[in-house]
């Protein structure tokens, strides 16, 4: 049994815990919270959730956290190997820029994408939700948690999460780890000693990430049963125009815009999906793209044919700022819904506003990541009440699986055109045709695609 599962290709194993855990978390939204209780005679009705829904939370909760906690010492590591193995690289600035373009190009597209449907659709004047909704949320945006987000708080940018445990922020990480590999190339031969330690942590890393990627099958049942069991679809009713210009934009962005740049850089759009799709997957279902981004490197790498030097740099950087899901169509759609559902005038200013913000505000809420925050800081951009951000909540779980699958595809998508552009691109592996397991480990050759050597000066092959 367990070697047929073994031979079962990754994205297939996904798909099926993808059923299974929609059939778990239909019957345990059927079963209800726990039944009530008699508390001195008096019935207490049952608020808390059922055992299988229990489970089912933490059993996703667990496999996402699993992920997380190997993003610090991967992100770490491999930017610290890649800014060594740039030292005979002229190219590193150029290539740095180059990832920032096309992070903005791809974000202005896909808002303009939003705000087209927003005017299209009409959602704030086509929707039934209660006004009594409407509630400003506790986390908002500011043009300040960029600033703040570049400090780290200590070596790492680990700080509490205020219940016990401890969070980290990918920006600060970045930042950090940059400053070491520079200093690590400022040094020069003493430091040849650290870099090859931090090589062999990254290889190990490596492998542990392997093994916690293969319970990605059991995490998935845990995560859709989850949001199957705790949301449900009855909610969508009353923003169903909202609900769906979202994920029509989403798909446009996807199945039309992505394509488009694919092919005018001589990419396959089917080779690029196939490879990244089970990054994409598990997007969708984890909603997470830091808790993805281990996924998300490695595909990017093995796959799409991205040399490590660069891809261990510009994923994580996308993971934090490149969100053409949560922080461009959603902020601009959402924003639309809301002037329109409390009868706000928006002039062409405004959504110039809206462009502006959602080019660059992804990077001014890395800090504080998210879709809400984004929002907050295009609602308080603009002058719109924050209260409105209440209207839209109880689906948000349900629209943040698309978008966080938009923006891990984007995240893949931007390294691998500018490897095309700057010739870095190994276009036999982008071209490989996906027989095996798209996951499975691949063995050390020496360059830096497989190993953790090499340089950004990789010929393309015919």
């Amino acid at each position: 049994m367990l070697a047929r599962l073994r031979r079962t290709p990754f994205a297939v194993q996904v798909l099926l815990a993808l059923v299974v855990g929609i059939g778990l978390g239909l019957v345990a939204r059927a079963m209800g919270p726990v039944p009530g209780s008699h508390v001195d005679g008096v019935l207490v009705p049952g608020t808390d959730a059922n055992w299988l829904t229990s489970t089912l939370t933490t059993i996703g909760s667990t496999f996402v956290g699993l992920l997380r906690a190997i993003v610090v010492p991967l992100i770490v590591t491999a930017i610290i190997v890649s800014i060594a193995n740039l030292k005979q690289v002229s190219n590193a600035a150029r290539l740095a820029g180059q990832t920032l373009l096309w992070f903005a190009i791809t974000s202005l597209i896909a808002v303009s994408i939003g705000i087209g449907l927003g005017l299209l659709t009409q959602p704030g004047n086509h929707s039934s939700v209660d006004a009594g909704l409407a509630a400003a949320p506790k986390t908002t945006g500011s043009w300040w948690d960029f600033l703040t987000g570049l400090v780290p708080a200590n070596v790492l940018g680990l700080e509490g999460d205020g219940s016990g445990g401890v969070s980290f922020n990918v920006l600060q990480l970045i930042v950090v780890s940059v400053a070491i590999g520079i200093a690590a190339l400022k040094v020069g031969e003493a430091a040849e000693p650290f870099l090859s330690v931090t090589r062999s942590v990254l290889a190990i890393v490596q492998k542990v990430l392997w093994w916690v990627i293969l319970l990605a099958p059991i995490g998935t049942v845990g995560l859709i049963g989850k949001a199957v069991a705790s949301y449900g679809w009855g909610s969508l009713g009353s923003l169903g125009v909202f609900v769906g210009a979202l994920y029509g934009g989403l798909a446009i962005v996807l199945l039309v815009v992505y394509p488009v740049l694919l092919k005018l850089h001589g990419l396959s759009p089917l080779r690029f999906y196939a490879g990244a799709w089970p990054a994409i997957q598990l997007a969708f279902v984890s909603r997470s793209s830091i808790g993805t981004l281990p996924v998300t490197q490695r595909v990017t790498e093995t796959d799409l044919g991205v040399p490590r030097s660069y891809a261990s740099f510009a994923v994580p950087l996308g993971a934090t700022t490149k969100m053409d899901g949560c922080a461009a169509v959603y902020p601009a759609l959402a924003a639309i819904f809301v002037a329109q559902f409390f009868d706000v005038h928006l002039s062409i200013t405004d959504y110039l506003l809206i462009a502006l913000v959602s080019v660059v505000g992804s990077a001014a809420t890395a800090g504080v990541t998210g879709a809400v925050v984004m929002l907050t800081l295009t609602l308080s951009t603009l002058g719109l009440p924050l209260a409105g951000v209440g209207l839209l909540l109880a689906i948000d779980p349900i629209l943040d699986m698309g978008r966080t699958a938009t923006n891990v595809a984007g995240q893949a998508l931007v390294p691998t055109i500018v490897a095309k552009r700057e010739g870095l691109l190994d276009l036999a592996r982008f071209r490989a045709t996906r027989t095996a397991d798209p996951l499975a480990p691949v063995a050390a050759t020496g360059d830096d695609r497989d190993g953790v050597d090499g340089d950004l000066r990789v010929p393309q092959h015919a």
